[in-house]
């Protein structure tokens, strides 16, 4: 997957696009900002944007070209953020570091992906709160018709609804949706998707 990812990011394109997430950024913007952490953030455009608005900013992805890519455009936007290279049980982040963490297609092999989900958990402070955007298990049929629209093709690092609520289980959900959208973010998320939203915040005890 290293070599996979470090390939699509050679492109001199951000092939995802420079501006953030539509839904990271709607909510996001109606944060206090504090310490966020962004997994699998490959060319750094949720990181980025999170910076301009005085977050500190933690990131990490397995690819050295999204790492790349990120800081160059940090520095376009005059902001700083911290992007480790590598897989989560390596990085030295801290237990409840972190007032939220933003999983934004954060798309895991079948072997980490729980454990990667219980770690998140971790590391997020009681009352900090989980913005989550990812494919759904359904998107599966529907890369069929529209593969321009991405995602993973193997369905154990998809998502589901029941799965999310969970391994989540006791957090507040403030909203969960599980729907059909369209999606235009540069050339690897185009058109019709199956995703599943929600934003969520870990119980204080």
């Amino acid at each position: 997957m290293k070599e996979f990812w470090n390939e699509r990011y050679a492109d001199a394109d951000y092939v995802y696009g420079k501006a953030p997430n539509e839904y990271f950024k709607e909510k996001i913007d109606e944060m206090q900002p504090g310490k966020i952490l962004l997994p699998a953030e490959g060319e750094g455009r949720n990181a980025v944007y999170a910076a301009v608005l005085e977050w500190e900013v933690s990131a990490f992805d397995i690819s050295i070209k999204g790492k790349e890519k990120a800081l160059k455009l940090a520095q376009t936007e005059n902001v700083e953020i911290d992007y480790k290279v590598g897989g989560l049980p390596q990085l030295d982040y801290k237990e409840e570091q972190f007032d939220c963490i933003a999983l934004i297609f954060a798309h895991f092999s079948e072997d980490k992906k729980d454990n990667y989900l219980k770690r998140f958990k971790q590391l997020l402070k009681g009352g900090g709160v989980i913005i989550f955007e990812a494919f759904s298990k359904e998107q599966i049929d529907i890369q069929k018709d529209n593969p321009k629209s991405g995602g993973p093709k193997n369905a154990e690092m998809l998502f589901s609804k029941e799965e999310l609520q969970t391994c989540f289980s006791g957090y507040e959900f403030e909203e969960f949706e599980d729907l059909i959208t369209e999606l235009s973010e540069g050339k690897f998320h185009q058109g019709k998707a199956a995703v599943i939203r929600f934003v969520a915040r870990k119980p204080l005890n």
